[in-house]
């Protein structure tokens, strides 16, 4: 992946994050260009990564790696400017793009092209990614190791068994930092509101999310193990967990992940 040329259309965070993610993996900034329709976007990565920039057309010309990372609503018209370039380059294109199918990619930038289809998640900003691919029929065995390469700069990555699967992804992990932030937010306000004060209970919420994460990377037990060796027989635990399950908190869960699940494919037809 080191000496491969990887280009980005599209700066934003998604972006932002595995720019510096490869090149905190050893990815040279001379081998990274990136561009934007917001210039200012672009020169903060010139100044603060070191990379380089172009126009869309150039950047893709000289690119083994195209990273299309913009809104999907924008996709079809950069793919068809892109198309008869692509044609040309024999580049592998990565798409972060949630909701656009690979059909609709091929159908923009060529029956022919490689493309990979990723869902990445916020995390990634901060090296703790979770991402699921699928690579269509077009995409050699070299390039699927180079795109794995590239999204695992940012965190963890796993290949896919079928596209349908992305939007399974999208739910779990692409929406999932979503879920937490909103228990975190209702753990801080209940605090709160029993008395502690506000800077105490977001810097006890967030360590405990954080801990309890760790806990779970660490360990060679499932959650519910994990579950079962904090909760003690008529404690305190217990008696919150009473009330988590009294109030069908699985069935609130499953309901708002097929929720996400739903509109994910909503989106993608």
């Amino acid at each position: 992946m080191n000496n491969s040329k990887i280009a980005f259309i599209g700066a934003g965070n998604m972006a932002n994050s595995l720019i510096h993610g490869l090149i905190n993996k050893g990815v040279p900034q001379s081998n990274i260009t990136a561009c934007d329709i917001d210039q200012e976007k672009v020169q903060a990565l010139v100044d603060t990564c070191g990379i380089h920039t172009a126009s869309m057309i150039d950047a893709a010309k000289s690119a083994d790696v195209l990273v299309l990372a913009v809104k999907p609503q924008v996709m079809e018209a950069v793919c068809t400017e892109l198309r008869k370039v692509l044609s040309e380059s024999g580049c592998l294109l990565i798409s972060i793009a949630a909701g656009v199918p690979l059909h609709s990619l091929e159908a923009w930038l060529g029956s022919a092209q490689s493309i990979v289809r990723c869902m990445p998640n916020t995390p990634a900003l901060v090296s703790e990614g979770a991402t699921g691919l699928f690579a269509n029929a077009n995409t050699s065995d070299a390039q699927a190791k180079l795109a794995e390469a590239v999204l695992s700069a940012v965190g963890i990555c796993s290949w896919l068994e079928n596209e349908a699967q992305i939007d399974m992804v999208t739910a779990l992990s692409g929406s999932g930092p979503a879920y937490y932030f909103l228990l975190m937010e209702a753990m801080e306000q209940a605090a709160i509101t029993m008395g502690l004060p506000a800077e105490m209970a977001r810097q006890f919420t967030i360590q405990t999310a954080l801990g309890a994460a760790k806990l779970a990377a660490s360990s060679d037990v499932p959650p519910d193990e994990l579950r079962r060796r904090v909760t003690s027989p008529g404690g305190t635990t217990e008696a919150a967990i009473k009330s988590f399950e009294s109030d069908a908190f699985r069935s609130i869960v499953e309901r708002a992940i097929g929720a996400a699940q739903k509109r994910s494919i909503e989106l993608a037809n």
